[in-house]
C-alpha cells in the first residue's frame, strides 16, 4: 500500500469517526473527588445524562440548553437527590423552582419513547 493510499484511508477513517456518536461513561464524583458507585455521568455528542443505578434521572441537551428530568425518578431517594444536585450544581429547592417555572422539563426519560430520542426538544422548544 502506497503512502497516498494510507493517507486516503486515514482521512476516511477520521471522517467516519467524527460522524459517529461517541459516548463516555464515568462515575459521578462526590464532593471529596472520589468516584461514587452506581451514579454515572454519560456524555454524548448530544448532551449529558445523569444515571442513578439503572435509571436516567436527568439530561442536559447541548443544542437547546434545555434540561430534562425524569418525571418518575428525579427525586427517587436521598442518594439520587444528592448526586442529582451535584450534576445540576444546585439544591433541591432550586430544582423545584425551575420545574415549576418550566425551565426544566419533566418527562419519562426511561420510557421507550425517550430511548428512541423522543424527549429531545423540537425546533419550537417543546418536547417532541
Amino acid at each position: 500500500m502506497g503512502v497516498i493510499k494510507i493517507m486516503e484511508t486515514k482521512k476516511i477513517l477520521n471522517e467516519n469517526f467524527r460522524n459517529r456518536t461517541v459516548c463516555r461513561v464515568e462515575h459521578i464524583l462526590n464532593r471529596a473527588g472520589n468516584e461514587v458507585k452506581n451514579q454515572f455521568l454519560i456524555t454524548t455528542k448530544d448532551g449529558e445524562f445523569f444515571q442513578s443505578y439503572k435509571s436516567i434521572i436527568a439530561f442536559r441537551d447541548y443544542e437547546t440548553g434545555k434540561t430534562f428530568l425524569d418525571s418518575n425518578d428525579w427525586d427517587y431517594s436521598t442518594t439520587t437527590g444528592k448526586y442529582r444536585n451535584i450534576f445540576l450544581n444546585e439544591t433541591k429547592r432550586e430544582t423545584e423552582k425551575k420545574i415549576n417555572s418550566g425551565e426544566y422539563v419533566l418527562y419519562d426519560l426511561n420510557s421507550n419513547d425517550a430511548l428512541d430520542g423522543a424527549f429531545f426538544a423540537s425546533n419550537d422548544g417543546g418536547v417532541k
